[in-house]
């Protein structure tokens, strides 16, 4: 009989400085890994010798939604205005019965990746974020008791059907879908001969270009801003717009999330693959360079400076209700 049962993991519960922060969706990485070295033979030996090096840490890659403590998204917040928070913490293992059976601590971890899901107005699937970050050192060990999901309030239904995009004075009210894209930030290692574990140092901060698909009947603006911005040269920064992507609550009014966008400028817009016959309403895709973002949580209000929100939110809003009449609720159709 083997001396005790293997159980099935029941869920993943990340903890940030001591909060319990929620459970997540999946989890992986966070292994060290020693490098071998091969020594050149001295001919003594006909065999190769080797020996360890340098200790590597694996990131840690986890998923989740929207349901988690505000301290995780704050984290995300300030690695994307080079506020930079570095975390300890531990990702908690537990059975079916939410019993806790091991975790993986990690140490001064800085966040080096944030996927964003596609926004598309014909899906159904739920969303979530995508955050890797890069421990300095992590550790395996036992856990014991209950974990509990650290939150409170229900659990926000987030799809990626439900979203609006502002840009400027364009017309955004037949955007079908926005590409996924990636918030990167590199890191550095500060190797010092005598240290074991190395320290990591944050590095270039980089935001991702957008592809936004349209209606090509909505999208007249958006063709005089590429002719202007890129065909006739007046590309320069007071012709750049500023905007917002946000994530809604099944009621299509409520702002689970946000993402503001500054200094975009178009480079390239196209016609989509179109079929002879097809019952299919003609798209075509814009593609935005991005300057800098900021992430905010639904209850933050602050709007990027230069973007006509307020008036553009009522209009906005007119449509919504106007799309549940005839009974199409989700994205913008």
């Amino acid at each position: 009989m083997p001396a005790s049962r293997t159980y099935v993991s029941g869920n993943f519960q990340l903890v940030l400085d001591g909060v319990k922060t929620g459970f997540l969706k999946s989890v992986e990485g966070g292994a060290a890994t020693a490098e071998v070295v091969s020594e050149a033979s001295d001919q003594s030996s006909p065999f190769i010798k080797k020996h360890l090096g340098a200790i590597t840490y694996e990131p840690l890659v986890v998923e989740f939604g929207l349901s988690m403590d505000k301290s995780i998204y704050d984290w995300i917040s300030a690695s994307w205005t080079k506020k930079y928070m570095r975390k300890n913490g531990a990702i908690v293992t537990t059975d079916q019965r939410m019993n806790a059976v091991s975790q993986r601590e990690f140490f001064n971890a800085l966040i080096t990746e944030v996927g964003i899901p596609a926004c598309d107005g014909s899906s159904k699937d739920p969303a979530y974020l995508t955050v890797k970050f890069a421990p300095e050192y992590t550790r395996i060990s036992k856990a014991s008791g209950k974990a509990d999901g650290g939150t409170k309030g229900k659990q926000k239904a987030w799809l990626t059907s439900n979203f609006r995009v502002k840009i400027g004075d364009l017309d955004c009210t037949r955007i079908k879908s926005v590409a996924a894209f990636s918030v990167t930030q590199k890191v550095a290692t500060d190797d010092i001969g005598d240290a074991r574990d190395y320290q990591l140092e944050p590095g270039d901060l980089e935001f991702p270009n957008l592809a936004i698909t349209l209606a090509e009947s909505s999208a007249k603006g958006w063709f005089d801003w590429f002719d202007s911005f890129v065909l006739k040269g007046n590309n320069e920064d007071k012709k750049e717009k500023n905007g917002s992507i946000s994530f809604l609550a099944p009621n299509l009014s409520d702002e689970l999330l946000r993402i503001d966008l500054f200094n975009l400028g178009i480079f390239k817009i196209s016609h989509d693959k179109g079929e002879a016959k097809a019952e299919k309403v003609s798209t075509v895709t814009a593609h935005l360079y991005c300057e800098r973002m900021e992430l905010h949580l639904g209850a933050e209000k602050t709007a990027p400076s230069g973007a006509k929100v307020k008036g553009q939110k009522a209009k906005v809003k007119g449509q919504v209700k106007s799309r549940k009449s005839k009974g199409k609720g989700k994205g913008q159709k």
